[in-house]
């Protein structure tokens, strides 16, 4: 159902998930602070609700958060806020859950985790636009199993996982969101490029909360994992999708977040293309790349030309957008190739459709949704386990995930109008 009021699709969705179903608020990112009050009701009702043991779990409530900030081609800065994320992380750890997925099958991941999950305010921040796919079905279910990993076919060959010691980078390039992680994975392939010497080590973050230590959140991330991951002396480039202030809050107390440099959206926008969006809060690839070149120290004069063709490419990529009103071809047109989905993991997906019974998809225990309760938790170092248990699945989903029935000819019926 539609309809132009942010106040009404809340308490329709409220009422809806009462009935013991399921449902999705889709609504404008900029536009969603209109409800932030009854989202308060609501998390605060949740939080309560958890203690009482007559009542059961209800299924979450989720928001689909789309037509964010980097993409407003046709509006204005009127259509450009990513707070509604801050807002929500204030809330108490036990209810609420925030995910950026990167890609197409990390979304179809997230959002199926999200309807199957109970009790919780989940977040989910996904563009409208046709989106990349950069991992197959079953890397997107293990990487939003973890909630954030190494990318290694992104990052430097030094820094595989089978590199024992010497794998340490020299720099780390995380990312959080759709328009953030393509403009890292672009850094990532100009620093390969221009600067092979240097290692490089690209991280994505699908779960928000995973960088918050684990003490505070269900989903945190130890301190040694945590380490592990972002070093406790390297730069870390942070490309997030909101404000940058968001992810200091969440990593201060980390080891190395003295050296942590976030680049976000700086309320700087207008109706203009996408790439000069980026470039507005200098969260493009080009201003990514000269950040690190200012942050690593042996790089220093010596990389003093690519930071000037950096710039340069800068100013190009402006200009070209006044006087053609487009992006450059060469930039949206990137070299990076995503990965296409396989044979074998579609069928493994279109099996799993199958064995629904009565609207209940029934995962296997060491698949995508072991039984018991729970979410993207840390069930061991830099890994987790999807731990919902399984719920009705809503008619609509199942018409996604299963294959459309063959329609059967009928007798026609004797007598009756017609010819």
């Amino acid at each position: 159902m539609e309809v132009l009021s942010e106040h009404l699709c809340q308490g329709w969705l409220e009422g809806y998930l009462l009935t013991g179903r399921h449902g999705l608020f889709n609504c404008y990112e900029a536009f969603i602070h209109i409800i932030d009050s009854v989202f308060n009701q609501h998390a605060k009702w949740l939080k309560t609700t958890n203690h009482i043991p007559w009542r059961a779990p209800i299924a979450s409530l989720n928001y689909l958060l789309s037509s964010h900030v980097w993409r407003q081609d046709h509006n204005g800065l009127s259509h450009q806020d990513p707070g509604f994320i801050d807002h929500v992380v204030n809330k108490k750890a036990e209810v609420v859950r925030v995910y950026l997925p990167p890609d197409t099958n990390t979304l179809l991941s997230v959002a199926d985790h999200c309807l199957r999950s109970r009790h919780y305010v989940n977040i989910i921040v996904a563009g409208k636009q046709p989106a990349l796919t950069y991992l197959s079905m079953d890397e997107a279910i293990a990487h939003c199993t973890r909630g954030l990993g190494i990318w290694p076919w992104a990052s430097t060959p030094d820094d595989g996982p089978d590199d024992g010691p010497g794998g340490e980078p020299d720099v780390v390039l995380a990312c959080a969101g759709d328009t953030p992680t393509l403009e890292t994975v672009a850094a990532a392939d100009l620093l390969a490029t221009h600067l092979p010497e240097l290692k490089v080590r690209v991280v994505n973050v699908v779960d928000l909360m995973r960088l918050e230590p684990d003490t505070e959140h269900p989903h945190g991330l130890s301190d040694r994992d945590f380490d592990a991951l972002f070093t406790t002396d390297k730069p870390v480039i942070f490309a997030y999708h909101g404000y940058p202030s968001l992810i200091h809050r969440l990593t201060y107390r980390r080891n190395n977040h003295r050296n942590m440099h976030v680049r976000g959206y700086k309320e700087e926008g207008t109706t203009t293309t996408p790439f000069d969006m980026v470039m507005l809060s200098d969260l493009d690839r080009f201003h990514l790349v000269m950040d690190v070149i200012d942050r690593v120290g042996f790089l220093g004069s010596s990389a003093a030309v690519l930071r000037q063709q950096m710039s340069d490419a800068r100013l190009a990529a402006r200009a070209y957008t006044r006087e053609h009103g487009e992006d450059d071809p060469a930039i949206v047109a990137r070299p990076a190739a995503p990965a296409e989905i396989s044979r074998r993991a579609r069928r493994r997906h279109r099996a799993a459709a199958r064995r629904c019974c009565g609207g209940q998809l029934r995962h296997g225990a060491s698949h995508h949704h072991p039984p018991g309760r729970g979410d993207l938790r840390g069930a061991a170092p830099v890994a987790g386990a999807l731990r919902d248990p399984p719920l009705r699945l809503p008619r609509a989903v199942a018409r996604l995930l299963l294959p459309p029935r063959r329609a059967t000819a009928r007798p026609a019926a004797a007598g009756g109008c017609g010819s």
